[in-house]
């Protein structure tokens, strides 16, 4: 009897220990940015992917740069972001494989209603910048992050050098913060649509529609030939769930209160 009950104590522990296990390999970590987060994106699709496969996704959201940088330590499995040329060199460095397109929105100039800088009416972004910086406000990210980076290549369109203006305050904040900055000092500065869908502040967008502001995204894990802690398996059940029928489905479903959606699916 005691030989038994040593033999089924033995067999509770292995069966508890392989269970916890279980849920450890479930879980993976997702570098991602504000906007992806902020929109509120994850909080819709998350869920559905989850019931599926078991597997849980944790959200680490920064500006893209960072979320990179994150992914090329080790210390995440997989990264979402919005810098294609950042990703696709990062891929080449050997940090990252297996990169898709996902989805795209569009980066739009948000600013004072009254307009002091009178940008609307303007097509181009770059020429808007011009008129910003010459009798306003702008408010920059600061912050290496996926609309910094957009950000700053309108400026070299439009070749000025914003770096130590007095009209330019970088602030080093993710996109809510900086909006909620540009708001206070009644400035402009530049968004993604999903995080400006919230409408919690008085501004209002300025300048929408030039192709220059394309605003891609993807996917790509965390090469396991470098990092050999990293859930290989787990981030490509999740990337390949993103890329599959269902999942850009899913991406096409999610709306703002008005019914328009937020990102548009097209995957690679």
């Amino acid at each position: 009897m005691i030989r038994a009950a040593k033999l089924s104590s033995i067999v509770v522990f292995m069966v508890v220990f392989i269970s916890a296990s279980v849920a450890l390999a479930a879980e993976i970590i997702c570098s991602s940015t504000t906007s992806t987060e902020n929109s509120g994106l994850f909080s819709y699709i998350l869920p559905m992917f989850e019931k599926k496969t078991g597997i849980k996704v944790k959200v680490v959201a920064r500006g893209t740069g960072a979320a990179i940088e994150m992914g090329k330590r080790g210390d995440a499995d997989v990264a979402f972001v919005h810098a294609k040329e950042q990703e696709l060199k990062a891929v080449e460095e050997g940090f990252f494989v297996d990169r898709h397109d996902v989805m795209y929105n569009d980066f739009v100039i948000i600013g004072p209603a009254n307009d002091p800088a009178t940008v609307k009416g303007e097509k181009s972004a770059a020429e808007a910048f011009r008129k910003i910086a010459a009798s306003s406000i702008f408010v920059s990210r600061g912050d290496n992050s996926g609309t910094h980076t957009k950000e700053l290549s309108i400026w070299k369109k439009a070749a000025i050098d914003p770096k130590g203006q007095k009209w330019y305050l970088e602030v080093g904040q993710g996109m809510e913060k900086t909006q909620r900055i540009a708001d206070e000092k009644r400035a402009y500065t530049l968004t993604d649509r999903g995080t400006k869908d919230k409408d919690r502040l008085e501004m209002t967008i300025v300048l929408e529609g030039d192709p220059t502001l394309f605003n891609q995204y993807g996917v790509m894990a965390v090469n396991p030939v470098k990092y050999r802690h990293v859930k290989y398996k787990e981030a490509m059940e999740f990337i390949n769930w993103l890329i599959s029928r269902e999942g850009q489905q899913a991406i096409a479903s999610f709306k703002d209160k008005n019914g328009n959606p937020l990102f548009i699916p097209n995957a690679k």
